[in-house]
């Protein structure tokens, strides 16, 4: 088959659509009696804090440096916490799951379009279950309750909605960061359901709800706002709320349901997975972990050009159908 190149337009939509987390106070005694749990207000802090930041040129002036060090570092922003008399935080968002992995958003290259449905529509029959397993044991696990999850004393996460019969409830503490999947019953059972809506068999919505038991009236970490050129002594730090609620937004949930990816050269050196992305990156770490020869678009034409889909292995395979899920503009159009 002769050699294919990306369209000018290429796009997909997301298929996992997890909607904004609200964040509400209550005690862990108390997770069964809704009308205890309290919302989540934002709160502004105010401190006068030490600085601990100079540029070259100021350390390398005493004088300089002991006239900054003298000076207060004024900190103002957003903060939020649980309750006084309460010790769990709990999260709650819904997750959509989309089919048809196998059509693009958008392609204006018809030769493209066709190998490209032919070759993922024959994923969809028979790998598609490895990413809805990955997908099930990042719920599981609460990942995306990010630093909220840290040092929390337990946590436990419920997956409901009309897809299933009965709600699904996790210890997340089971289910290591360090992992993408396990043979568990539970986690097979709601994977299953993610698989339902992949494939288009059904269209679940599921309702997730997350506890965590941190300690009373500890500090919690909703999603914070970007501010660019925020003026000095003005208010510094904004977090996300909604009506008036603290909230995570669904891009950071999101991004912690799709940290799938131990498929990457340098895993063995890492043991961490890392979020599907094009090319591997963690802006935490400033390293993109896939390089030319590994990225998201190099994998897809190498994949779609081949004879058959052996060209390309199993694990490229599966991160290729990700970054589909995970959605995007992928086309070769001019800048």
């Amino acid at each position: 088959m002769s050699t294919l190149t990306l369209p000018s337009v290429l796009a997909f939509d997301r298929k996992l659509e997890p909607s904004d987390g609200v964040m509400f106070s209550g005690n862990w005694s108390e997770i069964g009696k809704e009308e205890n749990w309290l919302p989540i207000k934002l709160f502004d802090r105010r401190n006068r804090a030490v600085k601990s930041n100079f540029s070259k040129e100021v350390l390398a002036d005493e004088e300089q440096l002991q006239k900054q060090i003298a000076e207060a570092n004024l900190s103002w922003g957003d903060d939020a916490a649980l309750k006084h008399g309460q010790d769990t935080l709990r999260l709650n968002f819904s997750l959509r799951i989309v089919s048809g992995v196998e059509h693009p958003t958008a392609c204006n290259d018809t030769t493209f379009e066709n190998r490209f449905n032919e070759v993922i529509a024959g994923y969809v029959q028979t790998g598609i279950k490895e990413l809805a397993v990955r997908y099930a044991y990042n719920i599981a696990n609460g990942r995306f309750l990010w630093r909220n999850r840290v040092g929390a004393e337990q946590i436990k996460v419920r997956v409901s909605g009309k897809c299933l019969a009965e709600s699904l409830e996790f210890d997340a503490y089971d289910y290591s960061l360090n992992s993408t999947t396990a043979n568990d019953e539970q986690v097979n059972r709601l994977a299953q359901v993610i698989l339902s809506g992949l494939t288009g068999e059904d269209r679940p919505v599921l309702k997730v709800e997350a506890f965590a038991q941190l300690g009373d009236a500890q500090r919690v970490w909703p999603s914070q706002e970007m501010v660019l050129n925020s003026p000095k002594g003005e208010k510094s730090r904004y977090l996300f709320e909604l009506d008036g609620i603290a909230a995570m937004h669904c891009e950071k949930i999101g991004n912690a349901l799709r940290t799938i990816d131990d498929w990457y050269p340098k895993f063995s050196e890492t043991n961490k997975p890392i979020a599907i992305e094009a090319y591997g990156s963690v802006t935490q770490r400033g390293v993109a972990y896939r390089s030319s020869k590994n990225d998201f678009k190099t994998l897809l034409l190498k994949w779609l050009s081949g004879e058959s889909s052996a060209q390309l292995s199993e694990d490229d395979q599966h991160f290729v159908v990700a970054m589909l899920i995970r959605g995007g503009v992928f086309g070769e159009g001019e800048s």
